[in-house]
């Protein structure tokens, strides 16, 4: 059986995408967990608001995944016959999703955890703190969008 070069490095680019995606979900949504936390001591009724800013760094790890399906499973790239030039650029589309990802996730976890440790000390910064939590993750939107649109142009 011959190894095929193109194949591996576009498997492991997809794979650093979803990997790099969901850890930094995970760690932006531990990040509000925590706040959350230490907010119910103080205002334990506001748990819905507490609960919605905290799960909002979850959804990079989705733009991960929706890479890897756009790519894998929507375009079908990464085939027997694919080429080392596919093979590159899907492994650079994967560290670009993936690490574009992780950061932002982290990043929206600490806004998400200020306004939520704010909101515990009785200040009424919802509003305030959803609004201010998109503005990181609109970076991942658009790696997202830009992964879509390269894996589109591969596809002919």
């Amino acid at each position: 059986m011959e190894i095929n070069v193109a194949v591996i490095l576009a498997y492991t680019g997809l794979a650093i995408m979803i990997a790099l995606s969901g850890i930094g979900s995970s760690i932006g949504v531990v990040m509000g967990g925590n706040a959350t936390l230490g907010a119910m001591k103080k205002e334990p009724d506001k748990f819905g608001n507490y609960m919605i800013l905290s799960a909002l760094p979850g959804t990079q790890g989705l733009y991960g995944f929706g890479g890897y399906f756009v790519i894998d499973k929507l375009y079908a790239l990464v085939n027997p016959e694919i080429t080392m030039f596919n093979g590159v650029a899907i492994f650079s589309m994967g560290l670009f999703l993936g690490f574009v990802a992780l950061i932002s996730a982290i990043q929206q976890g600490k806004v998400v955890s200020n306004g939520i440790s704010a909101i515990g000390s009785g200040h009424d910064v919802f509003g305030n703190t959803l609004i201010l939590a998109v503005f990181p993750e609109l970076y991942a939107i658009i790696a997202f969008a830009a992964t879509f649109l390269i894996a589109s142009g591969l596809a002919g």
